[in-house]
Protein backbone atom coordinates (compact mmCIF):
# COMPACT_ATOMS: atom_id res chain seq x y z
CA UNK A 1 0.00 0.00 0.00
CA UNK A 2 1.36 2.83 -1.25
CA UNK A 3 1.42 6.62 -0.12
CA UNK A 4 3.48 8.35 -2.59
CA UNK A 5 2.86 8.24 -6.05
CA UNK A 6 5.82 7.95 -7.64
CA UNK A 7 5.04 9.42 -10.91
CA UNK A 8 4.62 12.90 -9.03
CA UNK A 9 7.73 12.33 -7.76
CA UNK A 10 9.36 12.03 -10.85
CA UNK A 11 11.28 8.52 -10.17
CA UNK A 12 12.74 7.46 -13.08
CA UNK A 13 15.36 4.38 -13.87
CA UNK A 14 18.68 5.10 -12.37
CA UNK A 15 18.01 7.59 -10.23
CA UNK A 16 19.57 7.19 -6.43
CA UNK A 17 16.66 7.12 -3.62
CA UNK A 18 16.75 7.66 -0.05
CA UNK A 19 14.03 5.88 1.87
CA UNK A 20 14.15 7.23 5.02
CA UNK A 21 12.12 6.01 7.71
CA UNK A 22 11.65 2.90 5.31
CA UNK A 23 9.57 0.84 8.23
CA UNK A 24 8.64 -2.49 6.18
CA UNK A 25 9.93 -1.03 2.91
CA UNK A 26 6.98 -1.03 1.50
CA UNK A 27 8.13 2.47 -1.10
CA UNK A 28 11.63 1.11 -1.24
CA UNK A 29 10.40 -1.76 -2.76
CA UNK A 30 8.39 0.07 -5.21
CA UNK A 31 11.30 2.19 -6.20
CA UNK A 32 13.53 -0.35 -6.67
CA UNK A 33 10.79 -2.88 -8.87
CA UNK A 34 10.98 0.53 -11.44
CA UNK A 35 14.89 0.44 -11.24
CA UNK A 36 16.12 2.62 -8.69
CA UNK A 37 19.45 2.91 -6.90
CA UNK A 38 17.64 2.36 -3.44
CA UNK A 39 18.75 3.05 0.16
CA UNK A 40 16.18 2.36 2.90
CA UNK A 41 17.09 3.76 6.25
CA UNK A 42 15.76 3.15 9.23
CA UNK A 43 16.58 3.77 13.22
CA UNK A 44 15.55 0.22 13.93
CA UNK A 45 17.47 -2.87 13.66
CA UNK A 46 14.38 -4.62 13.53
CA UNK A 47 12.96 -3.50 10.19
CA UNK A 48 16.49 -2.56 8.19
CA UNK A 49 17.79 -6.34 7.54
CA UNK A 50 14.59 -8.09 6.37
CA UNK A 51 13.97 -4.77 4.06
CA UNK A 52 17.77 -5.46 2.64
CA UNK A 53 17.37 -9.36 1.84
CA UNK A 54 13.93 -8.40 0.24
CA UNK A 55 15.51 -5.85 -1.71
CA UNK A 56 18.14 -8.48 -2.73
CA UNK A 57 15.67 -10.81 -3.47
CA UNK A 58 14.21 -8.88 -5.57
CA UNK A 59 17.03 -8.62 -7.86
CA UNK A 60 17.79 -12.31 -7.65
CA UNK A 61 14.40 -13.22 -8.95
CA UNK A 62 13.99 -10.49 -11.82
CA UNK A 63 11.88 -8.47 -9.76
CA UNK A 64 13.97 -5.42 -10.48
CA UNK A 65 16.54 -4.62 -13.04
CA UNK A 66 19.55 -6.47 -12.14
CA UNK A 67 21.66 -3.00 -12.38
CA UNK A 68 19.72 -1.37 -9.79
CA UNK A 69 21.37 -1.76 -6.25
CA UNK A 70 19.14 -1.50 -2.99
CA UNK A 71 20.27 -1.20 0.58
CA UNK A 72 18.71 -1.03 3.66
CA UNK A 73 20.75 0.86 6.78
CA UNK A 74 20.22 1.91 10.11
CA UNK A 75 20.21 5.54 10.38
CA UNK A 76 19.60 8.85 12.13
CA UNK A 77 17.10 11.03 10.72
CA UNK A 78 18.98 14.08 12.49
CA UNK A 79 22.40 13.16 11.14
CA UNK A 80 22.27 11.15 8.25
CA UNK A 81 25.41 9.72 7.02
CA UNK A 82 25.19 10.69 2.89
CA UNK A 83 27.14 13.73 1.43
CA UNK A 84 25.08 16.67 0.78
CA UNK A 85 23.09 16.14 -2.68
CA UNK A 86 23.58 12.39 -2.95
CA UNK A 87 20.08 11.58 -3.75
CA UNK A 88 17.88 12.41 -7.02
CA UNK A 89 14.72 11.53 -4.96
CA UNK A 90 13.89 11.22 -1.10
CA UNK A 91 10.82 9.81 0.42
CA UNK A 92 10.05 10.71 3.95
CA UNK A 93 6.80 8.68 4.62
CA UNK A 94 5.26 9.19 8.35
CA UNK A 95 8.39 10.18 9.73
CA UNK A 96 8.33 13.64 10.96
CA UNK A 97 5.49 13.18 13.47
CA UNK A 98 7.09 11.08 15.50
CA UNK A 99 10.24 13.20 15.67
CA UNK A 100 10.75 15.70 18.74
CA UNK A 101 13.19 17.49 16.30
CA UNK A 102 11.38 17.41 13.22
CA UNK A 103 12.90 20.77 12.31
CA UNK A 104 16.82 18.97 11.77
CA UNK A 105 15.15 16.25 9.73
CA UNK A 106 13.57 18.98 7.29
CA UNK A 107 17.47 20.07 6.84
CA UNK A 108 18.81 16.94 6.76
CA UNK A 109 16.05 16.25 4.45
CA UNK A 110 17.13 18.66 1.83
CA UNK A 111 20.79 18.54 2.59
CA UNK A 112 21.04 15.16 1.12
CA UNK A 113 18.74 16.03 -1.65
CA UNK A 114 20.67 17.37 -4.92
CA UNK A 115 19.49 20.44 -6.65
CA UNK A 116 16.24 20.03 -8.80
CA UNK A 117 15.71 16.98 -7.05
CA UNK A 118 12.07 15.80 -5.64
CA UNK A 119 11.16 15.11 -2.07
CA UNK A 120 7.86 13.57 -0.88
CA UNK A 121 7.50 13.65 2.71
CA UNK A 122 3.09 12.55 4.18
CA UNK A 123 2.17 13.12 7.77
CA UNK A 124 -1.19 12.25 9.36
CA UNK A 125 -3.49 14.57 8.55
CA UNK A 126 -4.90 16.81 10.78
CA UNK A 127 -8.45 16.56 11.43
CA UNK A 128 -8.52 12.37 11.14
CA UNK A 129 -5.26 12.90 13.46
CA UNK A 130 -7.33 14.98 15.81
CA UNK A 131 -9.84 12.60 16.16
CA UNK A 132 -7.63 9.98 17.25
CA UNK A 133 -6.14 11.97 19.64
CA UNK A 134 -8.75 12.85 20.91
CA UNK A 135 -10.70 9.30 21.33
CA UNK A 136 -7.46 7.64 22.80
CA UNK A 137 -4.96 8.75 24.82
CA UNK A 138 -2.48 5.74 24.53
CA UNK A 139 -2.36 6.89 20.30
CA UNK A 140 0.07 8.98 20.89
CA UNK A 141 3.15 10.13 22.87
CA UNK A 142 3.89 10.61 25.87
CA UNK A 143 1.88 7.36 26.50
CA UNK A 144 3.56 5.74 23.50
CA UNK A 145 6.95 5.53 23.43
CA UNK A 146 8.03 6.77 19.36
CA UNK A 147 4.51 7.68 19.01
CA UNK A 148 2.99 10.39 17.42
CA UNK A 149 4.74 14.02 18.96
CA UNK A 150 2.57 16.68 17.23
CA UNK A 151 -0.35 17.21 14.57
CA UNK A 152 0.53 18.65 11.25
CA UNK A 153 -1.57 21.47 9.56
CA UNK A 154 -0.89 21.44 5.55
CA UNK A 155 0.22 25.19 5.26
CA UNK A 156 2.59 25.16 8.91
CA UNK A 157 4.20 21.56 7.25
CA UNK A 158 4.81 23.33 3.90
CA UNK A 159 6.10 26.33 5.51
CA UNK A 160 8.13 24.73 7.23
CA UNK A 161 10.07 22.83 4.52
CA UNK A 162 10.11 25.56 2.45
CA UNK A 163 12.36 27.83 5.16
CA UNK A 164 14.20 24.38 5.09
CA UNK A 165 15.64 25.16 1.19
CA UNK A 166 12.37 23.36 -0.42
CA UNK A 167 9.52 24.56 -2.94
CA UNK A 168 6.55 22.61 -2.50
CA UNK A 169 5.07 21.40 -6.29
CA UNK A 170 1.94 19.55 -5.55
CA UNK A 171 -0.04 17.94 -2.83
CA UNK A 172 -2.94 15.27 -2.41
CA UNK A 173 -4.40 13.03 0.46
CA UNK A 174 -4.54 9.15 0.66
CA UNK A 175 -5.84 6.37 2.44
CA UNK A 176 -8.99 7.68 3.05
CA UNK A 177 -10.94 3.95 3.46
CA UNK A 178 -8.26 3.53 6.38
CA UNK A 179 -9.03 7.03 8.78
CA UNK A 180 -12.36 5.23 10.26
CA UNK A 181 -10.31 1.81 11.11
CA UNK A 182 -8.28 4.25 12.71
CA UNK A 183 -10.72 5.58 14.84
CA UNK A 184 -12.44 2.21 15.24
CA UNK A 185 -9.13 1.54 16.94
CA UNK A 186 -8.74 4.34 19.23
CA UNK A 187 -12.49 3.89 20.32
CA UNK A 188 -12.56 0.39 21.23
CA UNK A 189 -9.16 0.84 22.66
CA UNK A 190 -5.76 1.13 20.19
CA UNK A 191 -4.21 -1.90 21.59
CA UNK A 192 -7.62 -4.38 20.73
CA UNK A 193 -6.63 -5.08 17.36
CA UNK A 194 -8.74 -8.22 18.16
CA UNK A 195 -12.29 -6.36 18.80
CA UNK A 196 -15.05 -7.41 15.91
CA UNK A 197 -15.49 -4.13 14.45
CA UNK A 198 -11.52 -3.69 14.38
CA UNK A 199 -11.24 -7.35 12.63
CA UNK A 200 -14.12 -7.40 10.35
CA UNK A 201 -13.00 -3.75 8.88
CA UNK A 202 -9.47 -4.88 8.92
CA UNK A 203 -10.50 -7.60 6.72
CA UNK A 204 -12.08 -5.02 4.50
CA UNK A 205 -9.00 -3.42 4.07
CA UNK A 206 -6.79 -6.71 3.44
CA UNK A 207 -9.27 -7.66 0.99
CA UNK A 208 -8.79 -3.88 -0.65
CA UNK A 209 -5.44 -4.38 -0.97
CA UNK A 210 -4.90 -7.52 -2.81
CA UNK A 211 -8.10 -7.94 -4.85
CA UNK A 212 -8.33 -3.93 -5.94
CA UNK A 213 -12.57 -3.81 -6.71
CA UNK A 214 -12.60 -0.83 -8.83
CA UNK A 215 -15.60 0.67 -7.02
CA UNK A 216 -13.99 0.31 -4.03
CA UNK A 217 -10.59 2.02 -5.49
CA UNK A 218 -13.27 5.28 -6.66
CA UNK A 219 -14.97 5.73 -3.47
CA UNK A 220 -11.39 5.86 -1.66
CA UNK A 221 -10.53 8.31 -4.45
CA UNK A 222 -13.58 10.45 -4.22
CA UNK A 223 -12.92 10.35 -0.15
CA UNK A 224 -9.73 11.24 -0.32
CA UNK A 225 -9.77 15.25 -0.15
CA UNK A 226 -12.20 14.67 2.49
CA UNK A 227 -11.33 12.33 5.03
CA UNK A 228 -7.54 11.37 3.53
CA UNK A 229 -5.64 9.88 6.30
CA UNK A 230 -2.19 11.05 5.14
CA UNK A 231 -1.04 14.05 3.63
CA UNK A 232 1.52 13.77 0.92
CA UNK A 233 3.75 17.42 -0.23
CA UNK A 234 5.79 17.16 -3.07
CA UNK A 235 8.67 19.77 -3.15
CA UNK A 236 11.95 20.41 -5.14
CA UNK A 237 14.90 21.40 -4.20
CA UNK A 238 15.60 24.68 -6.37
CA UNK A 239 18.70 24.94 -8.59
CA UNK A 240 21.06 28.13 -7.75
CA UNK A 241 20.59 30.84 -10.01
CA UNK A 242 24.79 30.56 -10.75
CA UNK A 243 24.44 27.15 -11.88
CA UNK A 244 21.43 27.74 -13.90
CA UNK A 245 23.56 30.80 -15.37
CA UNK A 246 26.88 28.27 -15.98
CA UNK A 247 24.86 25.68 -17.56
Amino acid sequence: MLTVDFSRLGLSAGDRVLDLGCGGGRHAFEAHRRGAHVVAVDRSDAETPAVAALLAAMRLETEAPADALGTAVRGDALRLPFADGAFDRVVAAEVLEHLPDDGAAMGELARVLRPGGTLAVTVPRWFPEQVCWALADDYHAPAVAGGHVRIYRAAQLAGRLERAGLAVVGSHHAHALHTPYWWLRCLVGVDRDNALPVRLYHRFLVWDITAGPGPVRLLERVLNPMVGKSLVLYLEKPVAEDTIAAA
